[in-house]
């Protein structure tokens, strides 16, 4: 199945929009876990396990396991999620930006090394360094349009030809680059009138929704501005707030909770 198919599937069998990215960083882990190799994949996994029936995503961050030497650990942590969750998609959030050589080898890293089923990357060198992942028709492409950050607007909202820059992105890329159906953008729950704008320009293409729980962006707006007509078309991305929602060894149970009360949140709006 392509990813658009499993991230449907996921939309609809778990009755969720909610994506939980997995941003380990170890010194918030409880204290059971201090000292042991493999912490970061069996804090993630833990994670992954206790609330893979809540979510239609999950979105590994790649920095939270490089800066610690961790790529092995991610490498099972997704091996793992595909084989205890099959049916829910995996994106690694790397955000990647470069030359259509180089893109082949991230290409590469994320889909062969890693086994993702989707990739963040930047499209700011135009659709040359785009191809490579278009390459792999089973993969999806989530490219980055408004950001939740506070200064993406110093170029996000740029004009250009008397529209922003973001939303030249959201047409170009719904119209121009997703040929094979694979494309999808990165819009920020912290800017719902745009979040609105990229929606009514792109369709029912999937958007990547970071921005809410400890970015403190609005459930109800983002969800509003964001849903397609048929209530689905997003991925709203939690992090922090579900993974450290427990401090003792029951961070799992803690998890869960916090994440299907996230959903219930957002379904509430759908």
């Amino acid at each position: 199945m392509t990813f658009s198919e499993t991230l449907s599937g996921a939309w609809q069998r778990n009755d969720s929009l909610l994506c939980v990215g997995l941003d380990p960083d170890p010194a918030r882990f409880p204290a059971h876990l201090e000292g042991r190799a493999d912490a970061i994949f069996e804090f993630c996994a833990s994670i992954a396990d206790a609330t893979a029936d809540l979510v239609c995503c999950f979105k590994p961050q790649i920095a939270y396991f490089a800066a610690h030497r961790a790529e092995d650990q991610l490498q099972a942590l997704i091996a793992h999620i595909h084989a205890r969750h099959p049916g829910i998609p995996v994106i690694l959030d790397a955000k990647r930006g470069d030359i259509g050589s180089t893109a082949e080898q991230y290409a590469k890293e994320a889909f062969e090394r890693y086994g993702a089923d989707a990739l963040t990357a930047s499209p700011y060198m135009g659709k040359d360094s785009i191809d490579p992942y278009l390459a792999r028709p089973d993969k999806g492409v989530l490219l980055l349009c408004r950001t939740s950050n506070a200064g993406g607007s110093e170029l996000q909202d740029l004009d250009v030809g008397g529209r922003k820059l973001y939303e030249h992105v959201a047409e170009l890329v719904a119209h121009q680059w997703n040929t094979t159906g694979q494309c999808g953008l990165v819009v920020g729950a912290t800017h719902p009138d745009e979040l609105a704008r990229v929606r009514r320009i792109v369709g029912e293409l999937p958007l990547l929704v970071p921005g809410i729980g400890a970015q403190g962006g609005d459930v109800s707006a983002a969800v509003r501005a964001g849903r397609t007509e048929k209530g689905v078309g997003m991925m709203i991305n939690s992090s922090r707030a579900i993974l450290y929602a427990g401090k003792d060894e029951n961070y799992g149970e803690a998890a869960r909770r916090a994440a299907s009360q996230t959903r219930e949140r957002i379904n509430r709006y759908r």
